[in-house]
């Protein structure tokens, strides 16, 4: 399969390692796959799954860009949609000694960029991504941003689209600009919003 421009889209399960570390078992292998179900079944743009992974969903797509905000109404919906889940597993589960700590400590982030050279390449029945800017997509979960849920968008992908419709289709919060340095990989900049505004 041929090297295409690719989206790149990582809705991650924040608060995962602690949620894990301090639920009990049973509590935990209900409701992370639960949220991670309806992560994949949010998907409304026609993103295909390269990977579900212990706390995120790989979405990727090639071809022609979504429109802006298509984009951002996608990451609306994944966020909505997984709290509609938190609430309505913390209510099924209320008997279980951890359900507090379903809407206390997790939570949603996503992370959106865009690379101009990505393979899907098949391994045994699957396909699975290779490229820089699949690393790059990684590496920006690991990041210095302060807050725990927001919309990550990479710089790579920003410059896809006018500058004048970015904030015009974020009307809930203030986009704001920030960069990391990654080992191997150098300066990455991008944009990113808080989420939760939306649940307000």
């Amino acid at each position: 399969m041929k090297a295409q421009p690719t989206l790149l889209c990582i809705p991650d399960i924040s608060g995962f390692t602690e949620f894990m570390g301090e639920a009990d078992f049973e509590l935990s292998s209900k409701v992370i796959p639960s949220l991670l179900n309806n992560i994949v079944y949010s998907n409304e743009i026609g993103l295909k799954i390269s990977e579900i992974e212990g706390d995120a969903v790989l979405f990727y797509r090639q071809g022609k860009l979504p429109s802006f905000r298509a984009l951002v109404d996608q990451c609306r919906y994944f966020y909505t949609e997984f709290y509609k889940q938190l609430n309505e597993l913390r209510t099924r589960y209320r008997e279980m000694d951890s359900a507090a700590l379903i809407p206390e400590v997790l939570g949603l982030k996503i992370i959106l960029h865009y690379g101009t050279n990505i393979a899907p390449v098949k391994v045994g029945a699957r396909i699975k991504l290779l490229g820089e800017d699949l690393i790059v997509a990684h590496r920006l979960l690991k990041n210095t941003i302060a807050i725990d849920e927001y919309i990550l968008l990479s710089e790579a992908l920003t410059q896809q689209y006018p500058r004048e419709t970015l904030q015009g289709h974020l009307p809930w919060g203030e986009l704001k600009q920030h960069r990391e340095v990654y080992e191997h990989v150098g300066p990455i900049r991008y944009h990113y919003i808080g989420l939760k505004p939306l649940l307000e």
